[in-house]
């Protein structure tokens, strides 16, 4: 199919503030959005993914100060922080971009400020209310818990100042029908219902400037008005389309990704969903420019139930990486939070899985395998034999594999995609235990056990397939040790070239037992589970 033609895909994470290092949460939001991009390339899409970080807000202002240091220096070692978890968990992206560095975001926020302006948007108002910096925006006061932001749980401050206003109010019933109708698909039920109660009520205009003196002078000028900053919402979402040209002289990837006929999936936090299904609704409408189709609005990752920003406490998954390797933690991220729920973790709860699932199940399973064609056909792919019920059984389950999975992923369920894979993996084991190709060697029944085996190398081979958008490590070392045809030449039955010598190797997944490696030192050799 010409590169025109094919159906495109632009993916992208939210863009994290840098007032801090990053987390088991950030993390996790890497992991889904990285799993959907992979998957939607793997399908012959072409793809667009992107992430990075938001520079300009006054949380990274305030944090600066605190350690003494200049605001540029701060966000720039943070955010290389945020590339680096980026980098350890194997994300995919096309481009991490930085909105203080990037040189074609000032110039794109400028121009859909300056558009929405001269759509009427845009108007000048004292204004007094309550803020959360940690929000970065104005709550009313029916929206908060006992006076105290019901994100942070956290005293909001009292500011009185004159601002540009955004008229949201015009736009509240056009978002409305969109996420009714499911133009706007907002992926968390939660997420969906809350947006929409906020729509069917009083929607106010909202400030989209700030003081630039209460700003330290960071962030953006608003054109025309240097007494006064963009606000970092405004700033940040605009991020989406700066990448892409809006703004500048090319806009190839803009009408190729954000104008064209494709999907455009942002995944976000429940906490940031209203930003997201409101707000940047609003300003695409009033900008004239297409909005996004999909709002994947994954859970939080908590720690004893809490919120890990409300817990006090922290996960930094960068040692977790580095002593389990990259898929390990991606399995359990993936599999064991729920896409669209919060999702408790614990390193007890995370070695479990490991050694349950990752060492005993699919690490496991490919080593009985290889470790069988060693005995049965010196080490390489037999030709296919004669298929009995069970070997007819096995194959229809994993050439029904790739429908599942790609059913769940457009549900935005990458758990239940993942759950699929395992139910193939268990029912690959169970295929072998009961076949028993080796008694079949043991009483000379060669032809016998060499078709059985087949059989688990086909299975195992989809498996491998099925695995690449969520264990890119393990899917690319178990397709290599099967001498598996590329993934773009789609799935099938009998692919693996006869006679092609199989690599047993190492276990895929060395067991952990159980022990709590992060008290060990970091010179330890990680079991493998691979970046």
């Amino acid at each position: 199919m010409p590169l025109a033609a094919q159906k495109t895909s632009y993916v992208t994470t939210s863009i994290p503030y840098v007032n801090a290092n990053p987390h088991l949460g950030h993390a996790l939001e890497l992991c889904v959005a990285d799993a959907f991009a992979r998957h939607r390339r793997i399908r012959g899409r072409r793809v667009r993914f992107v992430t990075g970080t938001d520079d300009h807000s006054l949380k990274n202002v305030l944090a600066a100060e605190r350690a003494g240091v200049p605001t540029s220096a701060w966000v720039a070692d943070h955010a290389a922080a945020f590339e680096a978890l980026s980098d350890a968990l194997g994300i995919s992206a096309d481009d991490f971009q930085r909105t203080s560095a990037n040189p074609a975001h000032a110039p794109a926020v400028r121009a859909l400020w300056e558009t929405c302006a001269h759509r009427g948007d845009l108007y000048r108002k004292p204004y007094h209310g309550r803020y959360c910096v940690g929000c970065e925006r104005f709550y009313e006061p029916e929206e908060l818990n006992d006076g105290r932001c019901p994100e942070h749980d956290a005293p909001l401050e009292i500011v009185e100042e004159t601002n540009w206003f955004f008229r949201l109010s015009r736009y509240a019933d056009v978002v409305r029908e969109a996420i009714e109708s499911g133009r706007l698909r907002v992926v968390h039920d939660g997420a969906r219902e809350e947006t929409l109660a906020f729509l069917r009520g009083p929607v106010r205009d909202i400030s989209v400037s700030r003081s630039a003196a209460r700003a330290r002078g960071w962030g953006l000028p608003v054109p025309g008005d240097a007494s006064q900053v963009i606000w970092v919402w405004f700033d940040a979402l605009c991020g989406y389309i700066a990448g892409l040209g809006y703004g500048g002289r090319d806009r190839s990837r803009l009408d190729t990704y954000w104008c064209g006929e494709g999907e455009r999936v942002h995944v976000i936090g429940k906490g940031i969903a209203r930003f997201h299904a409101v707000y940047w609704p609003a300003f695409l409408a009033s900008a004239g420019l297409p909005w996004p189709t999909d709002l994947l609005v994954h859970g939080y990752v908590t720690i004893d139930g809490e919120k890990i920003s409300k817990s006090g406490r922290s996960i930094d998954p960068t040692p977790l990486i580095v002593q389990y390797g990259a898929d390990a933690v991606r399995y359990f991220l993936l599999r064991h939070i729920r896409t669209a729920r919060d999702g408790d973790f614990s390193l007890r709860r995370f070695q479990q899985a490991h050694d349950a699932e990752l060492a005993n199940g699919l690490g496991n399973l490919a080593s009985r395998i290889l470790a069988l064609a060693e005995k049965v056909t010196d080490g390489r792919v037999p030709e296919p034999g004669v298929a009995l019920a069970a070997d007819q059984e096995l194959r229809d389950s994993a050439l029904a594999l790739p429908s599942e999975v790609d059913a769940a992923v457009d549900r935005l369920s990458l758990d239940e995609a993942l759950a699929g894979v395992f139910r193939l993996v268990d029912a690959t084991n169970r295929y072998v235990t009961t076949a028993a190709p080796w008694e079949d060697v043991r009483e000379g029944r060669q032809g016998r056990a060499a078709a059985t085996l087949r059989t688990a190398l086909e299975a195992l081979h989809v498996i491998a397939r099925e695995l690449a958008p969520f264990l890119p490590g393990a899917s690319d070392d178990l397709r290599t040790r099967l001498r598996a045809p590329p993934l773009e030449g789609g799935v099938g039955w009998n692919v693996l070239p006869t006679g092609a010598p199989l690599t047993r190797g190492a276990p895929l997944f060395g067991r952990i037992g159980g022990r709590d490696w992060s008290r060990d030192s970091g010179t330890r050799a990680a079991p493998r589970g691979r970046a």
